[in-house]
């Protein structure tokens, strides 16, 4: 028969004197250490938020004043963050970009203002004292009469046709004594010229258009009838300028003689450049 082994003394606690304690509930001290375990690491957790926290507003963008790039590479954190005044997307003091905003010039006006009428430069527009440029920009009245030559058609003269005043050729006898007129001192302006047809008729200057007329002893008329001589860019050539319509002058265009505002132009200079040659008839 085997022999059985006696109990420990810890499974006899009657026979060695030791007794259980019963003073807690069995399981009480790995609850301890569960609730220890776990405040310790809800303690790492908010340490390490709070780090973080700390080195993503010490390396802020917005901390150095520079507007972060998007990332579009991908999918990433949501920034909440409030973009910074005055960076570098829009230039400060300015609700748009740049190429919104009207450019002006460098009086303060905008570029579109409409100008006035033009009129001749200081370096283009001829001098207004005819002495000053010799005998070539104010000849000597002839006693035979004075015919006016375009510069760029010369084989064309002013002439009478109808009651209008034509650049045509010179042919017959009567081409040439309506070619022939007057040269006068000005009836508003003695230091300019006046032009008197052989029938006794002024040329004058209405509605722009020059034509052959009577004079009505109106001041109108005389100021119609008058007009100054002015140096050309043209050797021997003369531009004639109205009297009461300053920086207008006399130029044929379509063979018809008419008063038009200068013009920094080689072929408004050609137009209205003419040579006062002696009487044709």
């Amino acid at each position: 028969m085997a022999k059985k082994n006696p109990r420990s003394p810890q499974q006899q606690p009657w026979e060695n004197g030791w007794t259980p304690d019963t003073s807690r509930e069995p399981g009480t001290r790995r609850l301890w250490l569960a609730g220890a375990v776990a405040l310790a690491t809800i303690v790492a957790c908010v340490t390490a938020i709070a780090v973080m926290d700390k080195d993503s507003d010490d390396t802020s963008p917005s901390a150095r004043g520079a507007a972060p790039a998007a990332d579009t590479s991908g999918p990433g954190l949501i920034s909440f963050a409030t973009p910074p005044t005055g960076s570098a997307g829009t230039p400060s003091g300015t609700s748009g970009p740049p190429s919104a905003r009207p450019s002006k010039t460098a009086t303060g006006h905008r570029s579109t203002r409409p100008t006035a009428t033009p009129t001749p430069t200081a370096s283009a527009k001829p001098s207004k004292s005819p002495a000053s440029h010799g005998s070539s920009s104010r000849p000597k009245p002839s006693s035979t009469g004075t015919s006016i030559r375009s510069v760029n058609y010369p084989d064309r003269y002013w002439q009478v046709s109808g009651s209008y005043v034509a650049l045509d050729p010179v042919g017959s006898r009567s081409d040439r004594q309506d070619a022939t007129f007057k040269r006068v001192k000005g009836l508003a302006d003695a230091s300019c010229y006046s032009f008197r047809t052989s029938n006794g008729s002024y040329l004058r200057h209405r509605n722009f258009v020059l034509r052959s007329e009577y004079d009505d002893g109106s001041s109108l008329f005389e100021q119609d009838a008058t007009f100054c001589p002015r140096a050309s860019s043209y050797p021997g050539a003369v531009a004639l300028e109205s009297i009461n319509y300053p920086g207008r002058f006399l130029r044929h265009q379509n063979f018809r003689l008419r008063l038009d505002p200068y013009q920094n132009s080689a072929l408004y200079q050609a137009d209205s450049a003419f040579r006062l040659v002696q009487g044709l008839s």
